[in-house]
């Protein structure tokens, strides 16, 4: 299933554009309103020195100069959609991709997302700031993305590049996931498993 449709993300737009709205018009009915009211629930209860929130059309400009400021390596591996004003504005209407942004101040330091699908199954992804490495971001999103995922009775997925040696680092000893398959180019199709008890504390 999962080869299935990352063959039709990547070579039948037009039929995954209608998986996408779909699964959208699914999701809002059955899942919205509970993934999100656990999403504000981790955020506002969580402390750390950031501020984190939902991203909406209004922050396009925002994320557009977050992916401009990068490293074209580092956005090698890291393709949720297109990084056009078009692409990004249209991908933070989609309700079904909950998309995050970290903040210091009013400068977007870390992107994050959840893409939702009806039959309570989701995926992650996030991307850092370079110049903003090292300061925990990443570990915050992944809390954040796991535990929204978890208090939402859906499981949580993501698939990662053997070659992107930095996400491979950083997942190295990643108490909570677990590879579930091999796909093609040297992806891996793995599960962030939930543990005995929350992992936000």
């Amino acid at each position: 299933m999962v080869k299935l449709l990352l063959f039709i993300k990547h070579n039948l737009k037009f039929l995954w554009a209608l998986v996408e709205f779909i699964n959208s018009r699914l999701f809002i009915l059955f899942h919205e309103k509970k993934v999100l009211a656990s999403l504000h629930d981790i955020i506002d209860n969580y402390s750390h020195p950031f501020t984190v929130r939902i991203l909406n059309s209004n922050d396009t400009q925002l994320v557009k100069q977050l992916m401009e400021n990068q490293n074209p390596e580092r956005l090698k591996y890291f393709r949720p959609h297109g990084f056009d004003e078009a692409s990004i504005r249209k991908a933070l209407k989609n309700r079904a991709l909950i998309t995050m942004g970290v903040f210091e101040g009013n400068r977007l330091v870390g992107y994050f997302f959840l893409r939702c699908f009806w039959n309570k199954k989701c995926f992650v992804g996030r991307l850092v700031d370079q110049n903003f490495e090292g300061k925990g971001i990443g570990k915050l999103m992944n809390k954040i993305m796991y535990s929204t995922a978890w208090a939402s009775k859906f499981r949580c997925f993501s698939t990662i590049s053997r070659k992107n040696l930095l996400v491979m680092k950083a997942h190295a000893n990643n108490p909570f996931m677990m590879i579930r398959k091999e796909l093609p180019n040297d992806y891996l199709f793995v599960e962030f498993l939930p543990p005995d008890k929350p992992i936000l504390n």
